[in-house]
């Protein structure tokens, strides 16, 4: 169905059509609601190509290899072997079809297995309720809330800490 694969900076022409999108930037990084012209785009996606700091993998349909979104780890931390995640699927045409939970089964066996991660972490937005399920269906258990702390569309709302250990994904990936 999906592959992860890295991005390369074709794939930057996708992101014009996805981050001029109301719809699909109203629960994402609060960057996209800042950038809109090519210009913006193309420096925001070079600087994500080029990061030290994460670590970026494109969702692309396997049967047809169209771009459909990004995920990866961000705030990486060596010391504590832990990250956090990030799912952004663009093409509204493939929301709700699972997608969000197979690409998180699969960014945590890369953490996991691949980076060494003892623990990734996310934050989502609490009205974001397909996210919360694909998060929770994937293992990620809730630790706490971030209060107000997210302005959309001139209201706040709240954002949902999450977590998986890698025991906790060991011991689900064995299960199923």
């Amino acid at each position: 169905m999906i592959q992860l694969k890295p991005l390369q900076k074709t794939d930057v022409d996708y992101f014009y059509k996805w981050l001029n999108d109301d719809d699909v930037i109203k629960y994402s990084l609060s960057i996209f609601s800042k950038i809109s012209s090519k210009d913006e785009i193309n420096r925001w996606f070079t600087s994500v190509l080029n990061s030290s700091f994460e670590i970026v993998y494109g969702i692309f349909l396997e049967n047809t290899s169209e771009l459909i979104g990004y995920t990866g780890f961000c705030n990486i931390s060596r010391q504590n072997n832990s990250a956090e995640y990030f799912l952004f699927i663009g093409n509204k045409k493939y929301w709700g079809q699972g997608i969000g939970t197979r690409v998180t089964e699969e960014i945590l066996e890369i953490g996991f297995y691949g980076h060494n991660f003892h623990r990734i972490m996310l934050t989502v937005s609490e009205p974001n309720i397909g996210a919360l399920k694909a998060y929770s269906k994937a293992g990620f258990v809730k630790e706490g809330r971030l209060r107000k702390s997210c302005l959309r569309q001139g209201s706040y709302h709240d954002k949902i800490i999450m977590s998986i250990l890698v025991d906790e994904f060991k011991s689900k990936s064995i299960s199923l």
